[in-house]
């Protein structure tokens, strides 16, 4: 039986931008409010053009075994059919992000 192995798209925001990883490997880490990332993918070296933003993030996460992000900052994790290319997005400029089922109301007042 030949299983390929799971696509990960994750993305999350870092420094006021939004990284769009891909990785074979992701799960609940053993530290308390962290994904675990493992085994990011990156495309092929010997492509004539070369992506500026997937280099930066190469050379971020090259040597990397496994990340951990912050619960907080995932937006969304995706399982997907195939790779795409590592980027890094623009924020809108908002630096608050609000987490679902976190927000309060006051009781109305009895009198």
């Amino acid at each position: 039986m030949n299983k390929s192995k799971s696509i990960f798209r994750i993305l999350f925001h870092n420094q006021n931008k939004i990284y769009e990883l891909y990785a074979h490997e992701v799960s609940q880490a053993t530290m308390m409010g962290f994904i675990e990332v493992g085994h990011i993918i990156f495309g092929e070296r010997s492509k004539l053009l070369v992506d500026p933003a997937e280099e930066k993030l190469k050379s971020e996460f090259g040597e990397v075994k496994h990340t951990y992000i912050p619960h907080h900052s995932v937006i969304r994790i995706d399982e997907v059919e195939k790779e795409g290319k590592n980027k890094i997005h623009e924020s809108d400029g908002s630096t608050v992000s609000v987490l679902p089922g976190t927000q309060f109301t006051q009781p109305p007042s009895s009198g």
